[in-house]
């Protein structure tokens, strides 16, 4: 008897789910809105760094004032997505774009007329402080439109890709910029991309989640956003920030000692290219198991694939040791969004959501900070431990917590959104 042949998994196939997200009405531009309100992201650390270094020759001040730059972003994101829970997105995000664009723009003044230290500081912290949590509040948006979970993880898969495009177009610009127009450039452009961006997505009023008034009698709003599930994945975030912080540091360091500083820029797309592929995969495949399962597994995977960087001697196994990290990016990330997601009421999502960006933030922050002292210490090959141990530790961390993830979760209210999905569940 002979064999049916399977019919081949086209590309068609594989993409048709996302594009299906975008029968829902609205979705194209809030998504598009969200990502150009993303681009300063990985453009203001890197564009304080070459604008501060360039009015003042000193990277120590710089990266100073950009670390103190990032930790109040890290700190302000949480606390406008709760604002945005109870008022609106749309409200909250016009204020929190005038003072970005006002704190920035001043921020760029102190440090080019050279006003005293203590202003680049004070700006830098503002101007972190009023950058709202974009992804946290595109996801939550995605959250409220769509019925189905299995779609929603398609959802948060596909805005994970573009977290990852945004990284991979915007360092590249803001050192363009910075470099040959003029230290102020970089830094000015994100200033302003992501003005416009979050001001185009604020006039989305039609697609916002419904917001929910602080009601008396109930749990608190901050109990809600910081529940167990919360908790968990933010720390093991923190993990995975100081993988991505300790790559860029890392991978540039060991491609000097090489000799080929300009291949650095591949072996970082490369790892990028990993995680961009296996967030598109992941987020069509249909998963047995609990989405705690899910995350548990995702994590141990993300730990196992990065220790092949303590294997790194050479630019080849280098690109292919990073590749393979890259590819379990992605998965980590979606599953964890969507075991928030699931855990957590809508009237505190979008809150809940900025913490886990929070981790993710915190741990570029200290990534870059250990990994440029194991650089300095070690060597650049010896400084793979750095983002190696930082996965096993994420790793570890979610197991370790798993009695935690797998509790009953209690019940989450149903969606209020202004959005029709006319796929459904």
């Amino acid at each position: 008897m002979a064999r049916k042949r399977e019919k081949p998994v086209s590309p068609r196939s594989l993409l048709g789910p996302y594009g299906r997200l975008f029968a829902v009405p609205g979705a194209v531009w809030f998504s598009l809105a969200g990502w150009v309100a993303r681009l300063p992201l990985p453009m203001l650390g890197l564009g304080a760094v070459l604008l501060v270094e360039g009015e003042s020759g000193s990277y120590a001040l710089a990266g100073a004032v950009a670390g103190t730059l990032a930790l109040s972003a890290a700190v302000g994101g949480p606390l406008w997505s709760r604002a945005m829970d109870r008022r609106g997105q749309g409200r909250v995000l016009q204020v929190a774009m005038a003072a970005y664009l006002l704190t920035g723009l001043a921020f760029v003044g102190v440090v080019v007329g050279d006003a005293p230290r203590v202003t680049w500081f004070v700006l830098g912290a503002l101007t972190g402080a009023s950058l709202p949590g974009i992804g946290a509040m595109v996801r939550a948006r995605w959250a409220a439109a769509l019925e189905d979970a299995e779609r929603r993880q398609t959802a948060f898969a596909f805005e994970s890709v573009v977290d990852e495009v945004v990284f991979v177009v915007g360092p590249p610009l803001v050192t363009v910029l910075g470099t040959l127009v003029a230290p102020a450039a970089g830094f000015t452009t994100g200033i302003v991309l992501g003005t416009v961006g979050g001001l185009w997505l604020a006039r989305q009023r039609d697609t916002e989640p419904v917001a929910v008034p602080v009601t008396t009698g109930g749990p608190s709003r901050l109990t809600a956003a910081l529940g167990p599930a919360v908790v968990v994945v933010s720390l093991a975030y923190l993990g995975v920030g100081t993988v991505f912080g300790a790559m860029d540091v890392v991978v540039v360091g060991f491609a000097e000692e090489q000799g080929v500083p300009a291949l650095a820029g591949l072996a970082l797309a490369l790892y990028a290219g990993g995680s961009l592929v296996a967030g598109l995969a992941y987020g069509v495949a249909r998963l047995r198991g609990t989405l705690a399962g899910r995350f548990l597994g995702t994590a141990v995977a993300f730990g196992l694939a990065a220790q092949g960087l303590w294997a790194v001697s050479s630019l080849p196994l280098l690109v292919g040791a990073g590749f393979l990290a890259g590819l379990a990016v992605a998965p980590v990330l979606v599953s964890g969004a969507s075991l928030v997601e699931s855990r957590v009421p809508r009237s505190a999502l979008t809150e809940a959501l900025s913490w886990t960006n929070t981790g993710l933030t915190l741990g570029v922050t200290a990534g870059s900070a250990l990994a440029g002292a194991a650089v300095d210490a070690w060597g650049a090959q010896a400084a793979f431990a750095v983002p190696a141990l930082a996965a096993a530790g994420a790793a570890v961390l979610a197991l370790g917590a798993a009695p935690l993830l797998r509790r009953a979760p209690g019940p989450v209210e149903a969606s209020p959104s202004r959005v029709g999905d006319p796929v459904g569940g």
